[in-house]
């Protein structure tokens, strides 16, 4: 028990939660130079070592949480989603599943769950999911309107970019990411059809400045949830510590007062 709460203790400590963090980065930063032959061909052994010591921390780690935590450990999504991560390092890469190695830079989503500012934005985001996944819905409704209704109107025309429902849903998603929706695709269009600003301004309006700014509210809000959350729990957990000094200190007294009766 004693050597279960030593080892608690140190793989959940400051030091150690740097120590990995650091790791985590060396480890992505030598698995991208690993893209470089020049590079390889100069400090390929190098790049290989400083990886499998990487990896050995990694398993090192993953087995004192799994010593430590036992069965519970798989009862939070963080160290699943590590022991996931790492797992895939640890298959072989070599003949037909050589493929995998490029599979290795998925470690360095590990800062997702070391680091808590980030882990906290990925909770939100979690967190944030239905009401995601309403505004999605509303405008797949109406990217699927918009489409049908270019298609009747310009598709006999501009057929590149209107002949068809999926060719202009990926026209209107060019047209909301502003990306040469004016000179590229509408004001060719307006020279056949002069009026066609009467649908794309109003289109421009309601995706780009009025849904989009939707999925950036929820996030945010689910944010400043996620934070009010952490910010009760901690409240929680300090009253409790509270508590029990207060019950320690008064069981310290009653023993000194028992002390002094026999006394």
């Amino acid at each position: 028990m004693q050597l279960n709460n030593l080892l608690k203790n140190f793989i959940e400590s400051k030091p150690i939660n740097v120590f990995i963090t650091l790791v985590i980065l060396i480890n992505a930063i030598t698995l991208g130079l690993e893209t470089s032959e020049e590079l390889v061909t100069k400090i390929g052994k190098i790049l290989i070592y400083i990886d499998n010591i990487a990896l050995t921390i990694f398993v090192i780690e993953l087995l004192i949480k799994l010593f430590v935590y036992r069965l519970s450990f798989f009862k939070n999504g963080w160290n699943v989603f590590d022991f996931i991560i790492v797992t895939i390092a640890l298959i072989p890469t070599s003949g037909p599943l050589s493929i995998l190695r490029a599979f290795r830079i998925f470690r360095a989503l590990r800062l997702l769950s070391v680091v808590p500012s980030m882990k906290k934005v990925i909770q939100a985001m979690f967190y944030a999911i239905p009401g995601i996944a309403s505004v999605g819905t509303i405008i797949l409704l109406i990217f699927y309107i918009s489409s049908v209704l270019v298609t009747n109107f310009f598709g006999n025309k501009f057929e590149d970019w209107f002949g068809s429902i999926g060719e202009s849903m990926y026209s209107l998603f060019q047209i909301m990411t502003l990306e040469s929706w004016s000179m590229g695709i509408v004001r060719p269009v307006m020279e056949e059809y002069p009026y066609a600003w009467a649908f794309f301004v109003p289109f421009i309006l309601v995706t780009t400045f009025a849904v989009l700014n939707l999925f950036i509210g929820i996030i945010v809000d689910a944010m400043q949830n996620q934070t009010i959350e952490d910010e009760n729990k901690n409240n929680q957990n300090s009253q409790i510590n509270l508590e029990k000094k207060v019950l320690s200190i008064e069981n310290e007294l009653k023993e000194i007062k028992e002390i002094l009766k026999k006394k």
